[in-house]
């Protein structure tokens, strides 16, 4: 598609803050609102409100069809469609074109989704703990604007994309609980008499299954478990962009180990005299000290670097002879686990758990044989949830490299 035709404008120009507001909004039959916390990043769907009767200060009225974008931290990528009538904090602005015959209002949300005016909207934010963007520094932000004609095959195809990214989102949902609700049969089986389980707090499984904690389930070796090292020792000084890769908790998701954009490196000559005992190699086990949920745990990937763990990671090389890595996965990642870890949770903004108080909760193991038949059966929804999310990595991949290219990029689309 050739731009040759398009203008550069201004954000104003073509697109205005819409100012309704409604003071009384119960009675004058008002039945949402939205607060920031309601907008997911990067998601243009409004999947969850308030309700006002419940009682809200909120006046900002927002109709079906306009753009609600988060002025208060920007760099969170709050943007949405409103498919219902609401309010909305004050802290959300209520966007709409001046103008369908001169913007398309359904391409507003995507020119609100690039990258260059979600960088414009931090750069023009003031504000320290809560840096919020305004009106007329969003107002100047300039990008591209097709003639009518080239507006509407363009928004063909972004609809497009983002009506089958929902479709793969809309599919992880009940994927995900589906997979939540095996675990926690699994893990309690209300079905079993008395005499023949063992019940803790949070568990109820077969007596033929063992309760073990975490050190019995590691090799007899030094440094099989352990934690990052203290920050005595642990120092940025120390940082660099090559040597020994740093595994932090943002490494460990739901989806599994990933390294993600950057990494953090330790300097060689000080992890070889300081840092070995926290040594990771591909099997290893990551868990998470804190963070939501806590214990989330995956597996260092075959084939990758000699790495060491920071304080907050624990680093667990998993016997094979008692337990198989990806079942122990299983073990942290469901909710059970994840309740009886948040019993011994301390601190205050960064709440933790210690080394002693989780390496004491016991965790039901199964026969090795067992352990595969669960893993196998669970792999299959796994599976299924990571094809989905790879698919759906790839169209939003595809829908940024799209919009950038047409508002903001010089050359064609």
């Amino acid at each position: 598609m050739s731009k040759a035709n398009w203008r550069k404008v201004k954000f104003g120009e073509v697109v205005r803050l819409s100012k309704a507001r409604c003071q009384d909004p119960l009675a004058e039959g008002v039945e949402r609102f939205v607060g920031l916390e309601h907008l997911e990043p990067g998601d243009l769907r409004i999947r969850s409100w308030g309700s006002v009767a419940d009682g809200v200060t909120f006046t900002s009225v927002f109709k079906p069809g306009q753009v609600l974008f988060g002025k208060r931290r920007a760099y969170q990528r709050k943007v949405a469609v409103a498919d219902f009538t609401g309010v909305c904090s004050g802290d959300i602005y209520v966007l709409e074109t001046l103008d369908a015959n001169v913007l398309l209002p359904e391409l507003l949300p995507f020119i609100c989704q690039t990258e260059a005016f979600f960088d414009h909207a931090v750069g023009t934010s003031a504000g320290s703990l809560s840096p919020r963007t305004n009106w007329k520094s969003l107002a100047e932000f300039e990008f591209f604007l097709p003639p009518m004609v080239e507006q509407f095959p363009l928004r063909d195809l972004l609809v497009a994309v983002r009506d089958c990214s929902d479709s793969l989102s809309s599919l992880l949902q009940p994927t995900n609980q589906l997979m939540a609700a095996r675990l926690d049969a699994l893990y309690w089986q209300s079905n079993l008499p008395d005499d023949q389980c063992v019940q803790t707090e949070f568990f109820r499984f077969p007596k033929q299954w063992r309760l073990l904690r975490l050190p019995g389930i590691v090799l007899s070796q030094p440094n099989a478990l352990t934690a990052g090292p203290f920050g005595t020792i642990f120092k940025a000084r120390d940082f660099r962009d090559s040597g020994i890769p740093i595994i932090q908790l943002r490494h460990i998701t739901k989806s599994g180990f990933a390294w993600g954009e950057s990494t953090t490196f330790m300097d060689q000559a000080v992890y070889e005299r300081l840092h070995v005992p926290y040594t990771v190699k591909p099997g290893d086990l990551l868990i998470a000290k804190m963070g939501e949920p806590p214990g989330m745990t995956c597996i260092y990937p075959p084939r990758s670097p000699t790495a060491m763990v920071t304080p907050d990671v624990i680093k667990a090389s998993i016997d094979p002879d008692v337990a198989l890595a990806e079942y122990m996965t299983l073990v942290f990642n469901n909710g059970r686990t994840a309740r009886a870890i948040s019993k011994f949770m301390k601190g205050g903004t960064r709440t933790r758990v210690s080394l002693d108080n989780f390496y004491s909760i016991g965790l039901p193991i199964p026969s090795l044989a067992e352990q595969a038949a669960i893993v196998e059966e669970c792999a299959g929804i796994s599976n299924t949830l990571t094809l989905a999310a790879q698919r759906n990595r790839g169209l939003i991949a595809f829908r940024r490299k799209l919009t950038a290219e047409a508002f903001i990029g010089g050359g064609n689309v």
